[in-house]
């Protein structure tokens, strides 16, 4: 088994495999997984430092391994109006939830309250299985925390199968 103690964000050495995690594995430190082509790997990361899509693994011998974001159920809402979505995206943010923005489209875990809410102020929701790469929030770089749960990733092109 491969013991994984750093994470970068940049890799200059080969890397050996893919390492797809759903986002609720990528915001654990300490869990085992099997790499995509077998790998057994066992994460031991500081508390706290999220995995996001395009990060690289490093293990205690050297080895690298990608992060990719799983395919997963996730809601995506859609509108076309600017306005519309400002709204959505403060209406969400102000309820601190992991939330991937795009253009003009939200990506969130389902929950039907929020599903509701965004619907309400004019988007169309749909259920679909896509990558989930959530914003980093307001504190994810080492500043001010209240306990709250943020993620380090990063909103990236829209991936999505229907």
């Amino acid at each position: 088994m491969y013991r994984i103690t750093k994470k970068s964000d940049h890799c200059h050495a080969d890397v050996i495999d893919a390492v797809i995690l759903p986002y609720e594995l990528r915001q654990k430190g300490r869990f085992k997984t099997t790499s995509a082509q077998g790998f057994e790997l066992g994460i031991f990361l500081p508390r706290g430092d999220v995995l996001r899509q395009g990060d690289y693994l490093i293990s205690e011998c050297g080895h690298h391994f990608k992060v990719q974001a799983q395919s997963e159920q996730v809601m995506t809402a859609r509108t076309d109006c600017w306005l519309t979505f400002a709204k959505a995206c403060y209406h969400l943010g102000n309820r601190h939830v992991p939330l991937q923005v795009g253009d003009r489209w939200l990506r969130f875990q389902p929950d039907h309250v929020l599903e509701e809410m965004v619907q309400l102020h004019g988007l169309s929701c749909q259920l679909e299985h896509a990558s989930f790469s959530p914003e980093s929030g307001a504190y994810a770089n080492g500043g001010h925390s209240h306990g709250h749960n943020h993620s380090h990733e990063h909103a990236s092109d829209m991936e999505h199968s229907h």
